[in-house]
């Protein structure tokens, strides 16, 4: 037998002192914890929940990883970690196995933050997951006590509720949400601050299969976050990828803001030390909530500016390139949704490029008015604030790259305009909701189930259940 081996033997016998499949008597911790793979998030995880008061059990097939541990040490740099590891197994917090059945047997709730590495294809790769929740299917066959089991790696959503609960229904003979809880909680843990965000958290995120689970997984958290976030599974799943793609994306935009700033002789420090000084639109929740494409006087024109300004100046800005070209997509998807319901008559409730305002500049709506109209389609239009003597034809008539023919959809207007909301839908088969107005909500309401609806608002902040209802992002 090899040192390692003996090592990993030594430590398996010597956690927590326990025989195999015996929990401990008359714990003196708030909870006892399975962490399920000791690499980066793991150990950081065992070593923060110890120093909170509750016991772990870390498990991984390395037994470099389990001997160090059992050691107070990571196989990594981070600040911090090894004094807290160190910490936590002298006041026997923290134990290591490579047993699966001892841990969940030793513990209430199992983390798992084993790897899920990228395949050459960029999918995601989560043979290792499917491993442990085999393993500690096999494992909760044998235990009476309900047991949590909290994915943390990286997964697209679906994965827990469609793969990895089946798995673990199968090998332990129990029913999700009954015998046992999953949940999706992702962790938020950067390189270098790793303990830092442990205790001061931008977020504390779960979505779980059941109220049980929920609160056994708040509960670890007391003190430490009381404002835990409750979500579906699948939307836990997903916020992991939004937030990391939403951090690469804010990355990119400010190198090439500097790039584009240092080819005009100017600080991009300066620059983006007064943007960020903006939380009411730039670092706020506003322009976040998926919808219709963006439009009006501002945006397009100054993304355009931005765009030729880096071409000028001769430097590459992808990300900026790329922003029209997205909401271009964005006004097709709408028309997708529009081509399947195989209208005759559609209503189209607002027109402006958003709600309050009689401004038609370079509004999308527009663009998909054209669309249809180039289609066949037999198009009604309401809009309160339309003003077709003034509005319509100034707006359409200057507009240098909105619509592509203005001209000839200002003399089609008028022949579109419906007088009220209800009159336009009382005439249509399909209705666009371009504008949240409850004027709009309750014209469609009186026809529900009549009217198929495409939903480019959010109008019901609850999606509908309705035959025949759509929303363009949800």
């Amino acid at each position: 037998m090899s040192i390692i081996d003996l090592a990993s033997e030594r430590v398996r016998r010597e956690t927590f002192n326990q025989p195999k499949g015996k929990p401990a008597a008359a714990p003196a911790y708030k909870s006892s914890i399975s962490v399920f793979g000791l690499g980066y998030v793991g150990a950081v995880s065992a070593a923060c929940l110890a120093d909170t008061n509750h016991r772990v059990v870390g498990v991984d097939p390395d037994v470099r990883k389990t001997a160090m541990l059992a050691n107070g040490k990571a196989m990594m740099v981070e600040p911090g970690l090894d004094d807290l590891l160190s910490k936590g197994v002298g006041a026997e917090l923290i134990g290591v196995s490579a047993d699966a059945e001892y841990a969940v047997f030793n513990s209430t709730v199992s983390f798992v933050c084993v790897g899920t590495p990228s395949r050459e294809d960029g999918s995601c790769d989560i043979g290792y997951v499917e491993d442990v929740a085999r393993s500690i299917g096999k494992a909760i066959r044998a235990k009476k006590e309900f047991h949590v089991i909290a994915f943390r790696s990286t997964i697209p959503p679906g994965t827990c509720r469609q793969i990895l609960g089946p798995i673990i229904e199968k090998e332990s003979g129990g029913v999700m949400g009954e015998d046992f809880g999953i949940a999706f909680h992702p962790e938020f843990l950067r390189e270098c601050t790793a303990i830092e965000d442990f205790y001061n958290p931008p977020k504390t995120v779960v979505g779980a299969s059941d109220e049980r689970t929920q609160g056994i997984i708040a509960d670890i958290y007391a003190g430490v976050d009381d404002n835990v976030l409750f979500t579906s599974i699948e939307a836990a799943e997903m916020v992991k990828y939004v937030d990391n793609t939403w951090h690469a994306t804010k990355v990119c935009f400010a190198n090439e803001v500097g790039r584009l700033a240092k080819a005009c002789g100017v600080d991009s420090h300066e620059v983006m030390d007064v943007f960020v000084q903006d939380t009411k639109l730039n670092i706020s929740p506003y322009y976040m909530k998926p919808g219709f494409a963006f439009g009006g006087s501002c945006l397009p024109k100054d993304v355009r500016g931005m765009s030729k300004l880096a071409r000028t100046m001769k430097v590459d800005a992808p990300l900026i390139d790329s922003l029209h070209s997205s909401n271009d997509g964005q006004i097709m998807h709408a028309m997708s949704l529009v081509q399947r319901t195989k209208p005759r008559t559609v209503a189209l409730l607002g027109v402006t490029f958003k709600k309050g305002t009689d401004d038609l500049r370079e509004s999308p709506m527009l663009t998909l008015l054209e669309m249809m109209i180039a289609e066949g389609l037999d198009v009604r239009v309401f809009d309160e604030n339309l003003d077709l003597d003034t509005a319509l034809s100034h707006h359409l008539a200057h507009s240098k790259a909105g619509s592509g023919n203005a001209g000839g959809l200002a003399a089609e207007m008028p022949k579109l305009v419906a007088q009220s909301a209800v009159e336009a839908v009382n005439a249509a088969d399909t209705v666009i909701m371009a504008h949240a107005d409850p004027a709009f909500a309750r014209a469609v309401e009186a026809r529900k189930g009549e009217v198929r609806v495409v939903d480019l608002a959010r109008v019901w902040p609850e999606a509908p259940a309705w035959p025949g209802y759509d929303g363009i992002c949800w």
